[in-house]
């Protein structure tokens, strides 16, 4: 099984990156793409960002192996609707969604006939819309893939060979266990800098502005993280609401704790989490998940 023909629905950040993607370094893959907004069609057309921009998504998916969707969690089944009588019998269903538990219930409810293979490619940036994507956003990232236990291998090979031309690494999980990973990782983060930058906001009146003005680094990587798509990570913590409560709770009796400390004058608990933790930032650089040059790498 190989995969020639791919249908994207959703050309935002991600949708619009794995359009680019395929053109770069998967040339002989024919894409097509839609889009509910005409506006990010159009833009899609400007700027090329698969072969063919269809005016529905049934258009898009009427002859495509793989349809990929790249559209909030929360819309899954609404998305669907629009290119479930459209499909191929043997077309292989897929997302770049960040919860995955939701997303497999959701797909298999509305195409229970179909190939179904949940994906994530942890990859992205605060950025969003059509603009926002470029071709060498998965390049070394991993790809998480979730599939049900009585698909075909076949179908699973085909997908992961899909991503690895996009320069993506592999990885095969339960969905069960990729909610909980990435709720520490991606989910519980975003809430905290949400959070965080929401009370600086509220504190804005008090500080007389001081709080922007006088922002440190820390605060700067926040806001950053922050400016996210709200509409995505709105639909990410309703629908996987299990995994960030439960990492919710474990990070709040270690706040917690930290409280204490600092209430008591504990240095040495302090020191030593600060320790353990520097050296978390040296094994993601040295995975390879991000870069050592100050300040991320970002070019300013």
């Amino acid at each position: 099984m190989t995969i020639q023909s791919v249908a994207i629905i959703g050309l935002g950040l991600l949708g619009g990156s794995i359009g680019r993607a395929v053109k770069e370094f998967a040339p002989t893959i024919t894409t097509t793409g839609y889009d509910a907004d005409p506006a990010v069609r159009e833009t899609a057309r400007t700027l090329g960002l698969v072969n063919t921009v269809c005016n529905s998504a049934g258009e898009a998916v009427s002859a495509a192996d793989l349809v990929i969707l790249c559209v909030p969690v929360g819309a899954m089944q609404a998305a669907t609707q629009g290119f479930a009588s459209d499909l191929r019998d043997d077309a292989i269903i897929s997302d770049v969604g960040s919860s995955k538990q939701s997303v497999a219930q959701d797909l298999a409810a509305a195409l229970p006939n179909h190939t179904i293979i949940p994906a994530h490619p942890v990859a992205g940036t605060e950025q969003s819309g059509p603009q926002a994507g470029f071709a060498t956003l998965f390049q070394g990232r991993w790809c998480i893939l979730t599939p049900p236990a009585d698909v075909d291998p076949a179908a699973v090979d085909a997908l992961s060979e899909f991503w690895r031309a996009l320069g993506s690494r592999i990885e095969i999980m339960e969905p069960e266990h990729h909610d909980l990973v990435l709720a520490v990782t991606s989910h519980i983060p975003h809430l905290i800098a949400f959070t965080i930058v929401g009370t600086a906001s509220d504190l804005e009146d008090v500080t007389r502005g001081e709080v922007i003005k006088y922002s440190a680094g820390g605060f700067r990587d926040f806001t950053r993280i922050a400016a996210s798509d709200p509409v995505m990570w709105r639909d990410v913590f309703l629908h996987n609401k299990g995994a960030v409560l439960e990492m919710l709770g474990r990070f709040t009796e270690d706040l917690t704790a930290l409280q204490r400390a600092i209430r008591s004058g504990d240095g040495d608990t302090l020191f030593e989490l600060f320790d353990r933790t520097r050296s978390i930032r040296r094994r993601i650089i040295e995975e390879g998940q991000d870069d050592e040059r100050p300040d991320f790498g970002r070019d300013h």
